[in-house]
Parts: C-alpha cells; sequence; structure tokens
C-alpha cells in the first residue's frame, strides 16, 4: 500500500477543524482511481463519506472523467459507492473493482467556476 501512496493526490478531510480522515483521487492512463478513503470510525453513518466523494465525484464530473476503485469484498463502503453510481466491473477473490462514468455537468453551474486543484 504505501508504494501506492502519492502525497501529491491526497487531500485531507477535517470535520469542525479536526482531522477527520483523508483520500486521495490519483490519475492514471484512462481513469481517475479513488484510493486511501478512510474516515474517523466516530463519522462513519453519519453523511460526512457522502459530502466528501459527492464533492470528488462533481470535480471528476466537470473533467469528464471515469472514476475507477477498488473495495474489499464484503465491505461496507460498497454500498456507499453503489448509491453514488459505481458499479462493478470485476471481482478477485479480495477486492471489486468498480467504475462510475461522469455524469454531464448541471447548466446552472459554470465549469469555469470549479478549483480542480487536489
Amino acid at each position: 500500500m504505501r508504494d501506492g501512496f502519492d502525497p501529491a493526490h491526497t487531500r485531507v478531510i477535517e470535520e469542525s477543524g479536526a482531522f477527520a480522515g483523508c483520500v486521495s483521487l490519483r490519475p492514471a492512463d484512462d481513469a481517475l482511481w479513488l484510493e486511501h478513503f478512510y474516515l474517523a470510525p466516530r463519522l462513519q453513518g453519519r453523511g460526512v463519506g457522502s459530502g466528501v466523494l459527492r464533492e470528488l465525484l462533481e470535480e471528476c464530473d466537470r473533467r469528464g472523467a471515469l472514476v475507477r476503485l477498488n473495495v474489499l469484498r464484503g465491505s461496507p463502503a460498497r454500498r456507499l459507492y453503489e448509491r453514488h453510481g459505481f458499479t462493478v466491473e470485476d471481482e478477485d477473490p479480495v477486492d471489486v473493482f468498480m467504475a462510475r462514468r461522469p455524469s454531464p455537468w448541471p447548466l446552472d453551474r459554470p465549469a469555469e467556476a470549479a478549483d480542480l486543484s487536489p
């Protein structure tokens, strides 16, 4: 896991000014990879992860980018990803590989106002 970590693509998640977790959105040849999405247990199930994921996916939609991820088989996080439009592409004995195609960017929100920096 350490070899795949790149701090340049990693964002810190804060809740009420305190560290709450992190997430990485790493560019690859054909997609952006959502990786290392960690949220403090005290915040799980309270909508924080959904809010973070929604913001990241809006960025990806503005870019017209496919987003890929893998999640451990049996992980409750899979339901979060499915609720946000990810579908299964492949599975192996350990992981489920998922992808989400970009949604059209809403016409009432100008794309040039988007901050796409990590």
